[in-house]
């Protein structure tokens, strides 16, 4: 089954509005008629409602980097899943690693999450990985497999479609480090297995995963050139027009 990459831009905690605009408007005509891939941006929620001004009518999506579980409630700080449809995101990260690892989100919160990007049609892009430690160990397998089945807690295999996974091995988040081409695709076969085991192999052989950790223009080809990888969440190299574009153009 032929999957649609996904070339996906996360900003992280960078730019002004200011910023935001001049990038987008710099991007969109590098990419303008590129249909082979989806491509996504994340900025950060404050920057939400100009790039997705600036991105309207055009071929780049934009999405949150987090989306709070609850439609709305007493949560300062968050931002909810209506407040993303009203401004026009069509996506949301869900339990990258940072959230994990900074602000304790637990499987649990990313399945509650997951369930309620689903429920009111925002595309989800759910991130996993092991840590340095865990690879060290031989564990990745088994929290790989421990995050997807937590994550898809309840998930349907009719409900699963809009569901996309991004496998960053945190070791490489940053770091400058990257998996092998090999170690990333080795990887995605362990999580599309565990997606076959809990929802079908045709939920798993139509699912994208992502590869996220340390992408960048001379790397970028040889990751999304394997067949069990489907595009990429960038994070520094998404920064920069030229360097972002290079990427979406592997």
């Amino acid at each position: 089954m032929a999957r649609t990459a996904l070339i996906a831009a996360n900003w992280k905690m960078y730019k002004t509005p200011a910023e935001a605009k001049a990038f987008v408007e710099a991007f969109l005509p590098l990419v303008a008629g590129h249909t082979r891939d989806e491509i996504a941006l994340f900025p950060s929620p404050v920057l939400l409602p100009t790039v997705i001004a600036s991105a309207a009518g055009s071929n780049v999506a934009v999405g949150c980097q987090n989306m709070h579980f609850a439609e709305e409630g007493a949560y300062t700080g968050e931002t909810s899943v209506g407040q993303l449809l009203a401004i026009g995101a069509t996506h949301t990260l869900i339990g990258h690693s940072e959230r994990r690892q900074y602000f304790a989100e637990t499987d649990e919160i990313v399945n509650k999450k997951l369930h309620t990007a689903l429920k009111h049609n925002i595309i989800p892009i759910v991130c996993i990985g092991e840590v340095l430690a865990e690879r060290e160990s031989g564990q990745t397998e088994s929290v790989l497999k421990t995050q997807v089945t937590g994550a898809f807690a309840g998930i349907t295999a009719e409900a699963a479609a809009p569901i996309v996974i991004a496998y960053e091995p945190v070791w490489a988040i940053g770091t400058g480090k990257t998996a092998t081409p090999e170690m990333a695709a080795d990887a995605h076969k362990i999580i599309r297995a565990e997606v076959a085991n809990l929802l079908g192999s045709d939920v798993a052989a139509a699912i994208r995963i992502l590869y996220g950790g340390s992408v960048k223009p001379d790397n970028a080809t040889a990751l999304i050139g394997q067949e069990e990888i489907d595009g990429a969440l960038v994070g520094g190299a998404s920064l920069k027009p030229d360097s972002f574009t290079a990427i979406v153009k592997y």
